[in-house]
Protein backbone atom coordinates (compact mmCIF):
# COMPACT_ATOMS: atom_id res chain seq x y z
CA UNK A 1 0.00 0.00 0.00
CA UNK A 2 1.21 3.52 -0.75
CA UNK A 3 2.23 5.97 1.95
CA UNK A 4 1.75 9.74 2.08
CA UNK A 5 3.83 12.55 3.52
CA UNK A 6 1.52 15.56 3.93
CA UNK A 7 2.53 19.20 4.36
CA UNK A 8 0.95 22.58 5.16
CA UNK A 9 3.33 25.47 4.49
CA UNK A 10 3.02 29.22 5.15
CA UNK A 11 4.62 31.01 2.19
CA UNK A 12 4.99 34.77 1.74
CA UNK A 13 2.60 35.56 -1.09
CA UNK A 14 5.26 37.67 -2.80
CA UNK A 15 7.57 34.62 -2.87
CA UNK A 16 5.32 32.34 -4.90
CA UNK A 17 7.86 32.17 -7.74
CA UNK A 18 10.64 31.42 -5.26
CA UNK A 19 8.53 28.67 -3.68
CA UNK A 20 7.98 27.04 -7.08
CA UNK A 21 11.66 27.35 -7.97
CA UNK A 22 12.70 25.80 -4.65
CA UNK A 23 10.25 22.92 -5.13
CA UNK A 24 11.41 22.30 -8.70
CA UNK A 25 14.95 22.06 -7.36
CA UNK A 26 14.40 19.78 -4.37
CA UNK A 27 11.38 17.66 -5.32
CA UNK A 28 13.18 15.55 -7.98
CA UNK A 29 15.37 14.24 -5.15
CA UNK A 30 12.35 12.47 -3.67
CA UNK A 31 11.60 10.81 -7.00
CA UNK A 32 15.21 9.70 -7.29
CA UNK A 33 14.83 7.98 -3.91
CA UNK A 34 11.62 6.12 -4.71
CA UNK A 35 8.71 8.53 -4.47
CA UNK A 36 5.95 8.02 -7.03
CA UNK A 37 4.62 11.56 -7.14
CA UNK A 38 5.21 14.98 -5.57
CA UNK A 39 2.50 17.64 -5.72
CA UNK A 40 2.79 21.23 -4.48
CA UNK A 41 -0.45 23.24 -4.40
CA UNK A 42 -0.95 26.98 -3.92
CA UNK A 43 -3.88 28.27 -1.88
CA UNK A 44 -6.48 30.00 -4.05
CA UNK A 45 -9.63 29.76 -1.90
CA UNK A 46 -8.73 29.85 1.80
CA UNK A 47 -11.88 30.51 3.83
CA UNK A 48 -11.72 31.75 7.41
CA UNK A 49 -13.30 29.42 9.94
CA UNK A 50 -15.00 30.05 13.26
CA UNK A 51 -12.92 27.52 15.21
CA UNK A 52 -10.16 26.32 12.87
CA UNK A 53 -8.83 27.09 9.40
CA UNK A 54 -5.69 26.74 7.31
CA UNK A 55 -4.49 30.22 8.28
CA UNK A 56 -4.46 29.44 12.00
CA UNK A 57 -3.04 25.97 11.37
CA UNK A 58 0.34 27.47 10.39
CA UNK A 59 0.03 30.79 12.22
CA UNK A 60 -0.09 32.48 8.82
CA UNK A 61 0.58 36.19 8.63
CA UNK A 62 -1.52 38.61 6.63
CA UNK A 63 0.94 38.55 3.73
CA UNK A 64 1.26 34.77 3.53
CA UNK A 65 -0.51 32.09 1.50
CA UNK A 66 -0.81 28.44 2.51
CA UNK A 67 0.61 25.66 0.34
CA UNK A 68 -0.92 22.17 0.56
CA UNK A 69 1.50 19.51 -0.59
CA UNK A 70 2.07 15.78 -0.54
CA UNK A 71 4.59 13.12 -1.50
CA UNK A 72 3.30 9.69 -2.50
CA UNK A 73 5.59 6.77 -1.72
CA UNK A 74 5.11 3.13 -2.75
CA UNK A 75 5.31 2.12 0.92
CA UNK A 76 6.46 3.37 4.31
CA UNK A 77 9.77 1.51 4.11
CA UNK A 78 10.82 3.48 1.02
CA UNK A 79 9.82 6.72 2.69
CA UNK A 80 11.70 5.88 5.89
CA UNK A 81 14.81 4.95 3.90
CA UNK A 82 14.75 8.38 2.27
CA UNK A 83 14.29 10.12 5.62
CA UNK A 84 17.27 8.22 7.00
CA UNK A 85 19.43 9.71 4.22
CA UNK A 86 18.23 13.28 4.75
CA UNK A 87 21.18 14.52 6.80
CA UNK A 88 23.73 13.03 4.39
CA UNK A 89 21.90 14.50 1.41
CA UNK A 90 21.85 17.93 3.05
CA UNK A 91 25.66 17.73 3.18
CA UNK A 92 26.27 16.23 -0.25
CA UNK A 93 23.43 17.34 -2.55
CA UNK A 94 23.15 21.11 -3.10
CA UNK A 95 19.49 20.72 -4.04
CA UNK A 96 18.77 19.65 -0.45
CA UNK A 97 21.21 22.00 1.27
CA UNK A 98 19.54 25.01 2.88
CA UNK A 99 22.72 26.95 2.22
CA UNK A 100 22.54 26.42 -1.54
CA UNK A 101 18.74 26.12 -1.85
CA UNK A 102 17.33 28.17 1.07
CA UNK A 103 13.72 27.81 2.15
CA UNK A 104 11.51 30.63 0.80
CA UNK A 105 9.23 30.20 3.83
CA UNK A 106 9.39 29.77 7.61
CA UNK A 107 10.22 26.11 8.10
CA UNK A 108 9.51 26.36 11.83
CA UNK A 109 5.81 26.83 11.07
CA UNK A 110 5.59 24.18 8.36
CA UNK A 111 3.37 21.23 9.34
CA UNK A 112 4.27 17.73 8.18
CA UNK A 113 3.57 14.09 8.93
CA UNK A 114 3.20 10.58 7.55
CA UNK A 115 -0.20 9.06 6.76
CA UNK A 116 -1.64 5.70 5.69
CA UNK A 117 -4.22 5.77 2.86
CA UNK A 118 -7.55 4.24 3.91
CA UNK A 119 -9.61 5.25 0.86
CA UNK A 120 -8.24 5.85 -2.64
CA UNK A 121 -10.76 6.21 -5.47
CA UNK A 122 -10.62 7.67 -8.94
CA UNK A 123 -7.52 8.82 -10.82
CA UNK A 124 -5.04 11.64 -10.50
CA UNK A 125 -5.19 14.33 -13.19
CA UNK A 126 -2.60 17.04 -13.66
CA UNK A 127 -3.84 20.59 -13.32
CA UNK A 128 -7.01 19.62 -11.45
CA UNK A 129 -8.60 21.80 -8.79
CA UNK A 130 -7.63 20.43 -5.38
CA UNK A 131 -9.88 20.47 -2.33
CA UNK A 132 -7.62 19.90 0.66
CA UNK A 133 -8.88 18.73 4.05
CA UNK A 134 -7.52 18.11 7.53
CA UNK A 135 -9.88 16.87 10.23
CA UNK A 136 -10.03 15.13 13.61
CA UNK A 137 -11.67 11.67 13.55
CA UNK A 138 -12.34 9.17 16.34
CA UNK A 139 -13.49 6.09 14.41
CA UNK A 140 -11.15 4.85 11.67
CA UNK A 141 -13.42 2.10 10.34
CA UNK A 142 -16.50 4.30 10.50
CA UNK A 143 -14.71 7.14 8.72
CA UNK A 144 -13.38 4.80 6.03
CA UNK A 145 -16.88 3.39 5.39
CA UNK A 146 -18.43 6.84 5.25
CA UNK A 147 -15.84 8.14 2.79
CA UNK A 148 -16.00 5.05 0.58
CA UNK A 149 -19.79 5.16 0.45
CA UNK A 150 -19.78 8.89 -0.38
CA UNK A 151 -17.34 8.56 -3.27
CA UNK A 152 -19.89 7.43 -5.91
CA UNK A 153 -21.93 10.55 -5.19
CA UNK A 154 -18.90 12.82 -5.47
CA UNK A 155 -17.95 11.09 -8.72
CA UNK A 156 -21.48 11.61 -10.02
CA UNK A 157 -21.06 15.33 -9.44
CA UNK A 158 -17.76 15.37 -11.34
CA UNK A 159 -15.00 14.58 -8.82
CA UNK A 160 -11.94 12.92 -10.33
CA UNK A 161 -10.20 11.47 -7.29
CA UNK A 162 -10.62 11.06 -3.54
CA UNK A 163 -7.76 10.11 -1.22
CA UNK A 164 -8.28 9.80 2.54
CA UNK A 165 -5.25 9.14 4.72
CA UNK A 166 -5.03 8.32 8.43
CA UNK A 167 -2.46 9.52 10.93
CA UNK A 168 0.56 7.25 11.28
CA UNK A 169 3.86 9.09 11.84
CA UNK A 170 2.80 12.59 12.81
CA UNK A 171 5.15 14.51 15.11
CA UNK A 172 4.21 17.13 17.66
CA UNK A 173 5.70 20.54 16.92
CA UNK A 174 6.87 23.35 19.16
CA UNK A 175 4.75 26.00 17.45
CA UNK A 176 2.48 24.28 14.91
CA UNK A 177 1.50 20.71 14.04
CA UNK A 178 -1.38 18.69 12.60
CA UNK A 179 -2.87 18.13 16.06
CA UNK A 180 -3.14 21.85 16.80
CA UNK A 181 -4.46 22.53 13.30
CA UNK A 182 -7.78 20.81 14.10
CA UNK A 183 -7.60 20.95 17.91
CA UNK A 184 -7.61 17.18 18.40
CA UNK A 185 -9.14 15.83 21.58
CA UNK A 186 -8.31 12.59 23.46
CA UNK A 187 -9.12 9.55 21.32
CA UNK A 188 -8.97 11.46 18.02
CA UNK A 189 -6.59 10.96 15.10
CA UNK A 190 -5.75 13.30 12.23
CA UNK A 191 -7.05 12.71 8.68
CA UNK A 192 -5.22 14.35 5.75
CA UNK A 193 -7.15 14.15 2.51
CA UNK A 194 -7.83 15.66 -0.89
CA UNK A 195 -10.41 15.55 -3.63
CA UNK A 196 -9.68 16.49 -7.24
CA UNK A 197 -12.11 18.26 -9.58
CA UNK A 198 -11.77 19.22 -13.26
CA UNK A 199 -12.10 22.92 -12.37
CA UNK A 200 -13.02 25.15 -9.46
CA UNK A 201 -16.32 25.91 -11.18
CA UNK A 202 -17.28 22.22 -11.26
CA UNK A 203 -16.35 21.89 -7.59
CA UNK A 204 -18.37 24.95 -6.54
CA UNK A 205 -21.41 23.82 -8.55
CA UNK A 206 -21.25 20.37 -6.98
CA UNK A 207 -21.04 21.80 -3.47
CA UNK A 208 -24.17 23.87 -4.06
CA UNK A 209 -26.14 20.94 -5.48
CA UNK A 210 -25.10 18.55 -2.74
CA UNK A 211 -26.53 20.81 -0.06
CA UNK A 212 -30.02 19.79 -1.18
CA UNK A 213 -29.20 16.19 -2.09
CA UNK A 214 -30.98 13.85 0.33
CA UNK A 215 -28.30 11.23 -0.23
CA UNK A 216 -25.86 13.46 1.66
CA UNK A 217 -27.40 12.48 4.95
CA UNK A 218 -25.71 11.87 8.26
CA UNK A 219 -24.67 8.21 8.66
CA UNK A 220 -26.40 6.07 11.25
CA UNK A 221 -24.78 6.52 14.62
CA UNK A 222 -23.61 10.04 13.80
CA UNK A 223 -20.50 11.39 12.15
CA UNK A 224 -17.17 9.68 12.85
CA UNK A 225 -15.49 13.10 13.02
CA UNK A 226 -16.24 16.63 14.21
CA UNK A 227 -17.02 18.74 11.11
CA UNK A 228 -16.84 21.94 13.18
CA UNK A 229 -13.07 21.51 13.50
CA UNK A 230 -12.42 20.28 9.96
CA UNK A 231 -10.34 22.67 7.87
CA UNK A 232 -10.75 22.81 4.10
CA UNK A 233 -9.68 25.02 1.23
CA UNK A 234 -9.18 25.12 -2.52
CA UNK A 235 -5.77 24.88 -4.20
CA UNK A 236 -4.16 24.81 -7.62
CA UNK A 237 -1.11 22.62 -8.29
CA UNK A 238 2.01 24.63 -9.13
CA UNK A 239 4.47 21.70 -9.19
CA UNK A 240 3.50 18.17 -10.27
CA UNK A 241 6.24 15.60 -10.63
CA UNK A 242 6.09 11.85 -11.14
CA UNK A 243 3.62 9.45 -12.69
Amino acid sequence: MSYIDGFLIPVPTAKKAAFIAHACEIDPVFLEHGARRVVECWGEDLPRGTTTDFHRAVDARHDETIAFSWIEWPDKATRDAMHAKADDLARTDPRVSREHNPLPFDGKRMIFGGFEPIVAAGDYRRGAWVQGFVLPAHDRDGYRRMAAEAWPLFAEYGALQLVETWQDDVPEGKQTDFFRSVKTEPGEQVVFSWMLWPTREVCDAAAEKMQSDERMKMPEGGMPFDPRRMIHAGFLPVVELGG
